[in-house]
């Protein structure tokens, strides 16, 4: 799987303004489908790529083996205005 970090809903609407979508396997919407994150079954994840996705629950995982490099330059991505 791919890195990547869960959005708030605060963090999520500023990454939708700032970040192209990414489309990942696991997207959580059929086309013509408005995003309804709301963390039982669509979580937004921003990825180290510089997009964010609204991903189906059931797809991600949390892993607790990330570098502290990486996670941390997704953090800036994020902070970064």
């Amino acid at each position: 799987g791919q890195i990547g970090l869960v959005l708030s809903l605060e963090q999520y609407e500023q990454a939708k303004s700032r970040f192209k979508e990414g489309r990942r396997p696991g997207h959580s919407f059929a086309p013509g489908c408005c995003a309804n994150p709301e963390y039982v079954t669509q979580v937004p994840v921003f990825f180290d790529d510089g997009t964010y996705d609204v991903m189906k629950a059931m797809n991600i995982r949390k892993k607790t083996d990330v570098p502290e490099e990486k996670r941390s330059r997704i953090q800036r991505m994020l902070a970064v205005r």
